[in-house]
């Protein structure tokens, strides 16, 4: 290995990785297997690509290429040298319109084609329900299919031409092939001559058993590709070795069919009494009802099934509730989809269908939508399956091993009736659903994988599951492949005759048997290499060492909760939601959820890493923004903020944390020392010259501005404004949360809140004591210190809370920590259950309560808190912005990238603060007319805007506040020059400090001289 990595380290301009964090990394994909690799290259050109299979051959080591890693048989692990193109070697090379095809490297995410040709009316048919970040490299591995494959079959058939690698060093082109053109191929000799020689003879041995023995269905994927070498098929070696799953070939790049995509579409969903139901439809709908070839979108181009088991555990989770509200009556439902050159052809077609299913016997509801919003939100929930299922509300996993397979549709409701019973008959309960258009099946199944008896029942399941599909006359995989998951059951499927065809047509590839060994051919039992089978024993010291966190979603385990990552790669997008900040601009996969959420598991494994001591996942773990998206984001619900926290309690046990943690740490702690001398402090942060000296000393990035503390705190102008009014008893009462941030910097949020909720009839109650949510500490995970703010805090509201009074805060930050950490640390403390109950944004109160609001006119920009979007989005945000009178725009911009104190540290997390920050959000800032307004509820996020972008950005309650006043008085308040004004100094002050200050270090300098140490 040392060899092998120092070959690699010379001759590779990419990335080479070979310590322990990379190969744990690597260890798994989406499926029930491990294999730890030899090591990772992450090649940055072709010719990276070409030079590390050429070295791996000098070495004889395996090799596997990889794409997203979300394969589910088991193919995208191995005891190999993983090439990943993902992060470098990407892009659409050439796209022809007219001729309708486009060029593309290995490592382009699905999207990124699908946008391109999207633009010029087409589209590249095969569509994974992970089309957002899986790379068509895998789909060629995979042969993966999707919703549309209907109206464009799989990617097999939407290949013209590959360029290919062979491990012996063969770099060549493939595709179709006339006769006359591989007789020449042949006898030009050579190592290409002998290849097409022997898919030649190979074919003409098999070519009746493969006219015979193959399932005669559109969703065939298990084995490979024989019958594309067959005369009548072109003897196509493109489409051959296309679901080869990187045993026979390394794809360096390819030429892709694209297929005509209509302007627009309708969705057409099909409520029925259960999905057997619903199966039963499908041949009528596949048939278009009388539909002519002369209109290429009279026929449906999608039809998915969801069935009621999936909808309730979608239901249970939040995973889709816009969803929901648009189903119509039924347990299961058909979603099927309807293409036209116009909105009125395409909702007319819709409409016609509609109207058709109603007549017909078996269908309970029917609803047309037309609305991209509303299809969209449709198709989330179908999307949403393979997470949602992984894990049910009661925290149960379901496992991959049968979730793909495929039948004829006509058999389609038989085969379900059949299979349920089976799964039955071996006590499983699971969902059924997937691309019923061509009778493919997804499910995920609860096997016990943990317990001998447990995987002797998977086995006797999965022999009468593949007995029960080839009774069908289907096949095993209908999208995810074979891998070593179904390959050892590929005998009854194909024959032995054919088995050894594939072992032949192997051999004339990759004779060496270097190319992903031991998956498809001569393949690993179902059972071996499993991440948590029986003989799993996760390590003692982490199995029952006591953690800060209970877990309580987790049984009170740490170990369970890293075992929750199933692979999906939801967190691998690069557009979209707020998963994952630092992969979106890093593109390495330890800092995507999924991949610390591994680093975490082969910590608690106890094999590679060394516990948490471990430095290889505190790397990882440190560029976690801690910002929450994978809480609200995840399908599995991976919380790597928390286990951030954990961790870092741990590994910071007997060690100093980094000066960083005790500045940003304990905010709170500095914030009530500024408050003897507010001026000061700003002072010493911002004079030319020692602030450099300050933010040096605190490991603050130079480029950053340290927020001003203002001269009077929020709670002492509010107690001074309470004074002077007479005390109101009469009327309900509120807490009104005072956080340090608005307490100590932005005083103007807090009396503004404070201001309008008296307005409108509350009597506030702001406590008086020092308070704090402890936000800042978990993030350095200080958390005995955050337990004790969580006590205080009790302390300080146990009485409000007692008494049932609402708890509005300002900071979702703040919120977070009520209503996740705290509840995390004290499980079974009924105030804490209170508190999360009872605490709700300002700008959720307002929406909740029936009171008038003011109006202004103009126009919002809003930005979400990622803390915010995390507990359920900022719906409640958008509907106050609107009661006021505005237009609202919000923005998919992700994260801030400045996420408390990670934004002001030196180094990279600045940049990537930074780099997060220009990915969507600065733009729209700028791109915002001087008369918009930004609108954002998190301290963080509106220092980077103000920082970064230029503008400053309000809080809702400012907004409102605004509002009141100028319904009032005809014109705006000038709020930051009564309420916000920062602190200020004397010049003497000025004079003091410096003279302290030099006093001081020359002390320092002397006693230091006296010691014999340097200064």
């Amino acid at each position: 290995m040392a060899d092998l990595r120092q070959a690699l380290v010379s001759e590779v301009a990419g990335e080479v990785r070979f310590d322990e964090g990379a190969r744990a990394l690597y260890a798994t994909d989406g499926s029930n297997y491990r294999q730890v690799p030899i090591g990772v290259v992450i090649p940055r050109t072709t010719d990276d690509i070409v030079a590390t299979v050429e070295i791996c051959r000098r070495h004889e080591a395996p090799i596997l290429a990889r794409g997203a890693g979300t394969s589910l048989a088991g193919q995208c692990c191995n005891v190999a040298v993983v090439i990943d193109g993902s992060k470098y070697v990407h892009g659409v090379l050439a796209l022809d319109a007219s001729e309708r095809w486009a060029r593309v490297l290995p490592g382009t995410v699905l999207d990124t084609l699908r946008g391109a040709a999207n633009r010029r009316g087409l589209t590249f048919g095969p569509d994974p329900a992970t089309h957002a970040y899986c790379t068509l490299g895998g789909m060629l591995g995979n042969n993966s299919c999707g919703p549309h494959s209907v109206m464009a079959g799989r990617t097999s058939d939407n290949v013209e031409e590959l360029e290919v690698l062979t491990y012996d060093g063969l770099r060549l082109r493939v595709g179709a092939t006339t006769p006359q053109e591989l007789e020449r191929i042949i006898q030009a000799g050579g190592r290409r001559g002998e290849i097409y020689r022997g898919m030649r003879d190979l074919r003409d041995r098999f070519a009746d058993l493969i006219r015979t023995r193959y399932p005669k269905l559109p969703r065939r994927v298990s084995g490979y590709n024989l019958d594309d070498l067959l005369p009548e098929n072109g003897f196509h070696v493109a489409r051959a070795l296309v679901g080869s799953e990187g045993t026979l070939v390394t794809v360096l790049e390819a030429r892709l069919r694209l297929v005509p995509w209509p302007a627009h579409r309708a969705l057409l969903v099909i409520g029925y009494p259960d999905i057997f139901a619903a199966a039963d439809h499908v041949p009528a709908l596949q048939s278009g009802d009388g539909a002519t070839s002369s209109d290429p979108w009279q026929r449906p181009i999608a039809i998915e099934a969801v069935d009621d088991l999936l909808v309730s555990t979608v239901k249970a989770k939040h995973l889709a509730d816009a969803a929901l509200r648009l189903l119509p009556r039924g347990r299961a439902f058909l979603l099927v989809e309807f293409g036209a050159d116009t909105p009125d052809a395409c909702a007319a077609r819709a409409r016609q269908a509609c109207a058709s299913v109603l007549r017909t016997r078996g269908a309970v509801d029917a609803r047309v939508l037309s609305g991209l919003e509303q299809q969209h939100h449709v198709w989330s929930l179908r999307e949403s399956a393979l997470g949602a299922t992984a894990r049910d509300p009661a925290g149960k996993n379901a496992w991959e091993g049968w979730e793909d397979s495929a039948v004829p549709v006509e058999k389609l409701g038989a085969y379900l009736r059949e299979l349920k019973r089976t799964l039955a008959a071996h006590g499983y309960q699971a969902s059924l659903y997937g691309h019923f258009g061509q009778g493919c099946v997804h499910t995920r199944i609860p096997f016990d994988f943990g317990s001998r008896a447990g995987v002797a029942n998977y086995r006797a399941f999965m022999q009468e599951a593949t007995d029960l599909v080839v009774g069908f006359g289907g096949s095993f995989s209908g999208e995810h492949g074979d891998g070593q998951a179904r390959a050892e059951y590929l005998p009854k499927l194909f024959g032995k005759e054919l088995v050894e065809a594939f072992r032949q047509f192997k051999r004339i590839w990759d004779p060496a048997w270097r190319m992903n060994p031991g998956k498809v051919v001569d393949a690993y039992g179902s059972t071996e290499n499993l991440r948590l089978g029986p003989d799993f024993v996760a390590r003692e010291s982490a199995t029952h060492l006591a953690t800060h966190f209970a877990f309580p979603d987790d049984g009170g385990s740490f170990v369970r909760a890293t075992e929750r990552c199933v692979g999906v790669g939801k967190c691998r997008r690069l557009d979209g939601g707020t998963m994952c900040p630092s992969f979106m601009v890093l593109k390495d996969e330890e800092h995507t959820t999924r991949g610390r959420a591994h680093l975490l598991f082969e910590m608690v494994r106890g094999e590679r890493l060394q516990g948490w001591k471990d430095d290889q996942v505190k790397q990882s773990l440190d560029l976690c923004l801690a910002c929450k998206g994978c809480k609200g984001e995840c399908p599995v619900g991976v919380d790597v903020a928390t286990y951030k926290a954990e961790f870092l309690a741990h590994y910071y046990q007997g060690r100093l944390r980094p000066r960083a943690a005790y500045v940003m740490g304990l905010i709170q702690r500095w914030a009530r020392l500024a408050r003897v001398a507010p001026g000061l402090a700003n002072l010493v942060a911002h004079a030319p010259g020692l602030h450099r000296l300050v933010k040096r000393a605190a490991q603050i990035a130079p480029q950053r501005e340290l927020p001003r503390f203002a001269a009077r705190m929020f709670t002492e102008q509010f107690a001074a404004a309470k004074a002077s009014r007479a005390r109101e008893t009469s009327r309900e009462k509120l807490v009104l949360w005072p956080d340090t941030f608005t307490n100590h910097f932005y005083p103007a949020v807090g009396m503004s809140a404070a201001a309008v909720l008296t307005e409108l009839g509350w009597l506030v109650l702001v406590p008086e004591q020092p308070v704090c949510c402890g936000r800042p500490l978990y993030d350095w995970g200080m958390l005995k210190a955050a337990k004790r703010r969580v006590v205080e805090t009790l302390r300080v509201l146990r009485e409000p809370l007692r008494a049932g009074l609402p708890i509005v805060v300002l900071e979702p930050s703040c919120l977070s920590v009520w209503k996740d950490e705290a509840r995390s640390l004290f499980p079974h403390d009924p105030d804490v259950r209170r508190l999360g109950a009872q605490a709700m944004l300002f700008s959720e109160f307002l929406a909740r309560a029936d009171v008038p609001l003011p109006r202004l006119a103009g126009k919002a920009l809003l930005h979400g808190h990622c803390h915010e979007k995390a507990l359920g989005g900022t719906d409640s945000e958008r509907k106050v912005l609107e009661r006021l009178g505005l237009t609202v725009e919000t923005p998919d911009a992700g994260c801030c990238g400045m996420a408390g104190g990670f934004g002001f540290e030196r180094g990279e997390k600045y940049d990537v603060s930074v780099r997060a920050a220009e990915r969507r959000l600065l733009p729209a800032v700028r791109a915002a007319q001087p008369d918009t307004t930004i609108v954002s509820d998190g301290f963080s996020c509106r220092e980077q805007i103000s920082q970064l972008g230029g503008r400053r950005a309000r809080h809702i309650a400012e907004l409102v506040h605004d509002a009141m006043v100028t319904a009032k008085s005809g014109r705006g308040p000038d709020l930051r020059a009564r309420w916000d004004m920062p602190a200020r100094v004397s010049i003497g002050a000025m004079a003091v400090v410096v003279v302290v200050t030099v006093l001081g270090l020359l002390t320092a300098i002397r006693r230091n001289r006296a010691n014999g140490r340097k200064t």
